[in-house]
């Protein structure tokens, strides 16, 4: 068994049984092949992983792989802070940033089959700030003066596949407007993004943009409850997500790992956000707000896998979890990008990025798979032809980290044997 899964298991031993393990824990743990898969391609991931630590590409990751709902390969390795000199742990907190989108989808879908609203239904009808809103007449000025009467309303579908005209927390005219700040409140938050005009009509083109944040709020208004304290009933404490939250303070913070960035050869600490993320932010923030770890990224990824259902919790209803895996995406919006793995993607009502052309990723995956990642060096993939999972995460920004997350799911498809 491979070593790091021979080190778990050996310490839960200590006190209690292998068969109460199983029992109790859907991602049990198994060896490689008793699922179809190569324990020596996966020893190469884990030196590939290495070599990306040795040359200086990120600090430390931590990567799972599931199959059949089996855990088969989970390592920690590097460093979680260098300057400190301290090990990468297997619990170590991440930021997620965009990898907070489909946790935040799963609750809108939740809300859904209880009856709270419907996919087509107008935001404003919840938000009434967005029932004047208007269109910029050219998508790429920043001139507030010069926009048109919108044609068509946003709609919560829109929300969830990024096709509302709103746009990205990046772009020059949120920057210049200040629309999106951690130091602001999400009714603030919202607020601005209802007064600043879209980038184009609802519905009729994909902009990855701030969606998620607005979910935030409606989850709010439809549940009567915090947008953190609906996640924590309804999806973190059923998965046993007890890693998951929007800030960690105490023995929390020391878990979360050091963000790095490339300066002159050298990885050097760096903070993306001016707001610690060892304190509360004003900003409880859906679209890129949550740390989380690779194991409890798993449990809601092997949810969301199982049509629903988690250690028999059945957190979806499996109608439900099956519009995670369907192009939501208005066929006036496709494709929804140019180049790369985008024009070969959907969008779903999950939240989640859909592989429709395999040929136009760069690295391996199955058509059907959904997956994202996050811009401080996180990514998942759930394949559900393979029944597969993979987490990974590291610290690093720009995310690209020497292609460590690439070079390691080519290695993890290569280890599968037994192709379905």
């Amino acid at each position: 068994m491979h070593k790091k899964l021979s080190a778990l298991l050996s310490g839960l031993l200590l006190t209690t049984s292998l068969s109460n393990i199983v029992t109790a824990q859907e991602l049990s743990l198994a060896e490689p092949d008793s699922v179809g898969m190569s324990a020596s391609v996966l020893a190469r991931a884990t030196e590939r992983l290495q070599q990306h630590i040795d040359d200086g590409d990120i600090a430390g990751v931590v990567a799972a792989v599931a199959r059949d709902g089996k855990l088969v390969y989970f390592e920690s390795l590097g460093q979680m802070d260098r300057e400190q000199g301290k090990p990468m742990q297997d619990d170590s907190l991440f930021r997620l940033y965009s990898m907070s989108r489909q946790i935040t989808s799963a609750a809108v879908l939740k809300l859904y089959e209880q009856g709270k609203f419907k996919f087509d239904d107008p935001i404003k009808l919840y938000l009434p700030q967005f029932e004047d809103q208007r269109v910029l007449i050219d998508s790429s000025s920043t001139d507030l003066s010069q926009t048109k009467a919108r044609t068509g309303d946003i709609t919560v579908a829109h929300l969830l596949t990024h096709t509302s005209g709103l746009g990205s927390r990046s772009s020059a005219l949120y920057r210049e407007n200040n629309v999106r700040d951690k130091n602001i409140s999400l009714d603030e938050m919202v607020d601005n993004a209802a007064r600043i005009p879209l980038f184009q009509d609802p519905g009729t083109a994909f902009r990855y943009g701030i969606h998620a944040t607005i979910l935030g709020k409606l989850i709010e208004v439809w549940s009567g409850e915090s947008f953190e304290e609906y996640l924590r009933k309804n999806l973190f404490d059923p998965l046993d997500m007890d890693s998951t939250m929007f800030w960690a303070e105490a023995a929390d913070a020391r878990r979360l790992a050091t963000l790095y960035r490339p300066s002159e050869g050298r990885l050097m600490p760096y903070q993306i956000e001016t707001v610690s993320w060892t304190s509360r932010p004003k900003l409880i923030e859906g679209g890129v707000g949550l740390l989380s770890s690779v194991m409890d990224y798993m449990k809601f990824s092997q949810m969301v896998l199982n049509g629903g259902r988690f250690n028999g919790e059945k957190i979806l209803q499996s109608d439900t979890a099956k519009l995670m895996y369907r192009n939501a995406v208005p066929a006036e919006a496709m494709p929804i990008g140019a180049n790369g793995y985008w024009l070969g993607s959907g969008w779903t009502l999950g939240g989640f990025n859909l592989v429709m052309d395999p040929a136009a990723y760069n690295f391996p995956v199955s058509k059907g798979t959904i997956w994202w990642d996050g811009s401080a060096g996180t990514r998942f993939f759930i394949d559900p032809r393979q029944k597969t999972i993979i987490v990974i995460m590291a610290q690093i920004s720009p995310s690209n980290g020497g292609g460590f997350r690439e070079n390691f799911t080519q290695l993890v498809d290569e280890a599968i044997v037994d192709r379905r």
